[in-house]
């Protein structure tokens, strides 16, 4: 038995508008990825990950969890759990994902600090302030919980002084760039993706020495940044400079095809089949896939098990540039 949509929903906005995050992680957890950085605190330009990939592995735990809960007894009960959580976080009891799974997701701001180095962008970082964005409360329709927490964002921007934010995956990127604006007054800080940053430089095209990747990847677009941001030669021209051999799937660029998310965490069989209807696209344009969005690459690495390969863009990039 499926478990309450609405209860669920209300868990996510709940946490948002008490934690700051629809599934809050301890910010140890979610700062890990600035160990040994050297990154400076705050300052007018900063790398703001939204905490979008360190997120995943406790997102995927807690799908894990709602599946398990709605084939159960307990599934009745999460109109009691959602009072439980106005006092204790009950997510943080669903999702434990091991060291090793947070690591995975970890690898991707560390590649793009790298690469933002190579380039020679000058960045600091927010830190524990580093707040998410608020994008599935977003998509969820939880509008006032929302806007509430896009004035919490601002204030942390404000009190650094940045001027501009450089982001890592589609969701914040179109939360901060096109969202906020909408519901904030006076909100002017530049966003601008890290791909978008470093293909405006010409990087790996102008001057700057690459390792030489073989082989030949197929692109998943991410719905957010190729619909509704209009992100797509960036990737390519990027992963082209590599020596990467790049190939399209049916459904690509603004026809892109979605991989199931965000509604996993509430309709899960649903996000599957899609996944898999995806994955097998992929899979006739060229065995090795590359994403650059954190659902996009948890729900469809999981949906191909062992018969492709996906890889975060992330990884390709600092191959070939910043290794």
């Amino acid at each position: 038995m499926p478990l309450d949509t609405g209860d669920v929903i209300g868990i996510l906005g709940d946490n948002l508008r008490l934690r700051k995050s629809v599934l809050p992680i301890p910010a140890k957890v979610a700062t890990k990825w600035t160990e040994g950085l050297g990154l400076q605190r705050g300052g007018e330009t900063v790398l703001y990950t939204g905490m979008m990939y360190q997120l995943i592995p406790y997102i995927e735990g807690l799908v894990k969890a709602v599946t398990n809960m709605g084939d159960s007894w307990m599934g009745k009960y999460t109109g009691l759990g959602r009072k439980v959580n106005q006092y204790i976080n009950v997510s943080a009891f669903m999702a434990r994902p091991s060291a090793e799974e947070r690591a995975l997701y970890d690898k991707v701001p560390i590649n793009v600090v790298h690469l933002l180095r190579k380039a020679g962008v000058q960045f600091g970082a927010l830190f524990e302030e580093d707040l998410y964005s608020g994008a599935l409360a977003y998509d969820l329709g939880l509008d006032e919980a929302v806007e509430d927490h896009a004035r919490k964002v601002h204030a942390v921007f404000k009190k650094y002084g940045v001027k501009t934010v450089i982001t890592i995956d589609p969701h914040t990127t179109t939360m901060l760039r096109s969202t906020y604006p909408k519901i904030l007054k006076g909100y002017d800080v530049e966003v601008k993706s890290y791909l978008e940053l470093l293909a405006e430089q010409g990087f790996g095209i102008n001057g700057h020495d690459a390792h030489k990747l073989d082989g030949e990847v197929v692109v998943h677009d991410s719905c957010v940044f190729a619909r509704y941001e209009g992100v797509v030669d960036e990737p390519r021209e990027l992963l082209a400079a590599t020596g990467l051999t790049l190939r399209d799937p049916e459904y690509s660029g603004r026809q892109t095809w979605c991989c199931g998310g965000p509604v996993e965490s509430l309709y899960p069989a649903k996000a599957i089949a899609n996944a898999e209807k995806r994955v097998a696209q992929l899979r006739e344009a060229a065995p090795d896939a590359v994403t650059m969005c954190p659902m996009c690459f948890v729900n469809l690495s999981n949906a191909a098990g062992t018969t492709m390969r996906f890889k975060d863009i992330s990884e390709y990039l600092r191959e070939a540039y910043a290794s």
